[in-house]
């Protein structure tokens, strides 16, 4: 089995290099990850500027641009075979809820779902990397059961998951949940240069606004490691009724005009 892995930490961060250490003997893993931390660079592709892709002492290649960036032009050109599975992470740091828009991490493993490739992006849910053993521990269980039972080799699909940071002993089992919702982020930091301008600092993530029973909050706050298969379909399908009859009377009065 062929491996990509991917982050959006940057190659030298612990959580990529525990990972690659986790899941290298399961398959030819190959990394491919940002030269520095691209944290909530979503799906952000680079057209204004070339990127330079190099290969570290451990073997690891890294790349002057966005998690996606790595893994499109990995796909695309740099590996030259397909490979079976695409991992990112482990992040530093929770994907969950609202999360997902933003995130680095994910965006790395998306990039691979939309080249038609199963993908997982992998998160610890406290910063800090405490415990990062026990997670790198779980998301080798996982890749390893998905390879073995061939689901690696059915139709694409992605996954988000969630590790809290416990020791293994302490972790529950995989539970597969929604999202759930955040609120807002936190006010803008503001600070003023030495020059005398004004700088702003974009806020931390808010706290949990839905983290009922059944979401990834939930689930990790309970111990279990969060597992959501997530999808890039952002149509309003509830919505598309009441626009389209909006629609239509827009029509009738452009007409009637």
């Amino acid at each position: 089995m062929k491996i990509l892995l991917s982050n959006d930490d940057g190659y030298q961060a612990p959580g990529i290099i525990a990972l690659y250490e986790a899941i290298r003997d399961l398959g030819e893993v190959e990394v491919v990850a940002p030269e520095h931390n691209n944290s909530a660079k979503s799906n952000a592709l680079t057209l204004n500027a070339p990127l330079y892709v190099n290969i570290a002492g451990n073997g690891f290649r890294y790349v002057s641009g966005t998690p996606a960036d790595c893994v499109h032009i990995a796909l695309t050109g740099v590996l030259g075979y397909k490979p079976d599975l695409v991992v990112s992470g482990i992040n530093n740091g929770a994907n969950m809820g609202d999360d997902t828009i933003y995130s680095g991490t994910v965006g790395a493993a998306m990039e691979g779902y939309l080249f038609g490739i199963p993908a997982i992006a992998f998160s610890q849910v406290e910063k800090g990397w405490a415990n990062l053993d026990a997670a790198a521990r779980k998301a080798r269980e996982l890749v390893q059961y998905l390879l073995e039972h061939q689901r690696a080799s059915q139709e694409p699909w992605l996954l988000n998951v969630n590790v809290p940071n416990l020791p293994y002993e302490s972790l529950k089992d995989f539970k597969v949940c929604r999202l759930g919702r955040r609120h807002a982020a936190e006010k803008v930091i503001s600070q003023t240069s030495p020059r005398g301008d004004v700088m702003y600092w974009i806020g931390g993530a808010g706290p949990a606004k839905d983290d009922a029973e059944g979401t990834d909050f939930h689930a990790t706050t309970l111990g279990h490691v969060s597992v959501t298969p997530l999808k890039v379909d952002l149509t309003d399908h509830e919505g598309l009724r009441y626009w389209g009859q909006a629609a239509a009377q827009l029509a009738r009065e452009r007409g009637g005009a």
